[in-house]
């Protein structure tokens, strides 16, 4: 079966992002797709340091859950990451666990290549379009398919739960699964 790996970013396990999540994972199960969320928020992410090891080994020096996350991606057909805006920009660890995942795909196998997805974004006021610009780079630099929505994948959230008050934002990310898993259907068929 299909399966689309969800990585969130967000250090609050039950914050808005990974309640995002949890409804992007409803609706491409509902559409006969299997989702796995992963969340790295709480972990220690490393930057790559440009090493090349990842190039000669297909696995990444740094042992700190990037290596397991690429073996499910290497079996998976779409990849939704979603972060929280700190500072007008995707918190770090995200960026930091993309430009390795990257790194590791352009450097061996290129598992990512034909896979589908896109990133979400999560924020309080402002910094969502420039974040989603930011992870998008991850996408097309790594010959992945980018479905669209009704809008931006962005939803405005301050307190925890308070993701529930975007309806337009939960439309628009609950769409954009809906058709991240339809468009792996019409691939695979």
């Amino acid at each position: 079966m299909s399966k689309v790996i969800l990585l969130c970013a967000s250090p609050r396990p039950n914050g808005n992002t990974m309640g995002i999540l949890n409804i992007c994972a409803d609706a491409i199960e509902a559409n006969g797709v299997d989702a796995e969320i992963i969340n790295i928020g709480n972990g220690n992410i490393h930057s790559c340091i440009g090493c090349g090891k990842c190039g000669e080994t297909g696995k990444c020096v740094f042992d700190d859950g990037i290596n397991e996350i690429v073996d499910k991606l290497r079996d998976a057909d779409g990849f939704i990451p979603a972060a929280p805006v700190y500072f007008g920009t995707a918190r770090g660890d995200m960026m930091a666990a993309l430009q390795r995942i990257g790194k590791l795909s352009r450097g061996n196998d290129k598992f990512l290549s034909w896979m589908v997805g896109g990133p979400i974004t999560v924020a309080r006021r402002g910094g969502q379009t420039l974040t989603l610009q930011e992870m998008s780079m991850f996408f097309i630099i790594n010959e992945m398919i980018i479905p669209g929505s009704s809008y931006w994948n962005m939803v405005f959230a301050g307190p925890e739960g308070s993701y529930k008050e975007d309806v337009e934002g939960i439309a628009t990310v609950k769409l954009f699964a809906t058709n991240v898993a339809k468009l792996i259907n019409k691939i695979k068929d």
